[in-house]
């Protein structure tokens, strides 16, 4: 059986000894070599030319995106690091994935799933967003039954944050992203994606309605699902009150 060769590039001991842990699963993969920073990813990438490697973000030497942009081999790239604000930043370079740490076992299956799945080193992430010269998306791609479906970003509803995944509600389904809601949120027009709680986000243009109950303040959705209003975030929606 044809092995592929992967590099597990990250300064923390822990974090390399977890991917070696979860990838010993994936027989039809072998560790090549562990490089401790970004010079040594470098030069070790372009010697053993992996099929995949597994890079951080922030290292000495050399961040992750400075190693990409310096060497000559191209081989498939996911990301592991502890800062989701680097997630779009990875849709530009084409990585087949991101793992926000910590992550999981399972999480971590998911990206290997995709690995076997993509036949070049392009981009293939559980949301692919297409943005308009100078604007917010009008348009995105979103997973489901391991096709990409092509749908209008104003008909979502809502987003729910799940672990390390973020739930994409429309009037018809409920999508699964593999990026958190922190780094989906960079990718929507603020004026129309609103923050009403740590772990959702709604599209003011399906808000019905706002009461408050006893102590607590919810929204009622276009599609009837109610959601609660954390009191950080209710100065943004009084701010639409008239």
């Amino acid at each position: 059986m044809f092995k592929k060769s992967v590099i597990v590039v990250d300064d923390e001991e822990p974090a390399r000894v977890l991917i070696k842990q979860y990838l010993a699963a994936y027989p039809s993969f072998f560790l090549a070599c562990e490089c401790h920073n970004g010079i040594e990813a470098i030069q070790y990438i372009d010697r053993i030319e992996p099929d995949l490697v597994f890079l951080d973000v922030q290292m000495p030497g050399a961040n992750g995106f400075e190693v990409l942009q310096r060497i000559n081999h191209v081989p498939r790239i996911v990301f592991t690091t502890a800062y989701d604000r680097y997630a779009i930043k990875a849709f530009e370079v084409n990585a087949v994935d991101y793992l926000l740490k910590p992550y999981t076992k399972d999480r971590f299956d998911r990206a290997m799933c995709r690995i076997a799945q993509s036949t070049a080193p392009l981009p293939d992430f559980a949301m692919q967003l297409s943005l308009p010269k100078g604007g917010y998306p009008e348009r995105l791609m979103v997973e489901h039954k391991k096709r990409f479906l092509n749908i209008a970003v104003a008909d979502i509803i809502y987003l729910k944050a799940d672990r390390d995944y973020t739930e994409v509600h429309t009037g018809t389904a409920c999508y699964i992203s593999s990026f958190g809601i922190g780094a989906l949120a960079q990718r929507f027009d603020p004026k129309q994606f609103i923050r009403v709680h740590r772990s959702i986000i709604v599209n003011i243009n399906h808000v019905r309605e706002l009461y408050r109950d006893i102590k607590k303040n919810f929204l009622v959705l276009a599609n009837g699902v109610e959601v609660t209003v954390g009191r950080s975030y209710l100065p943004d929606i009084k701010h639409l009150i008239i």
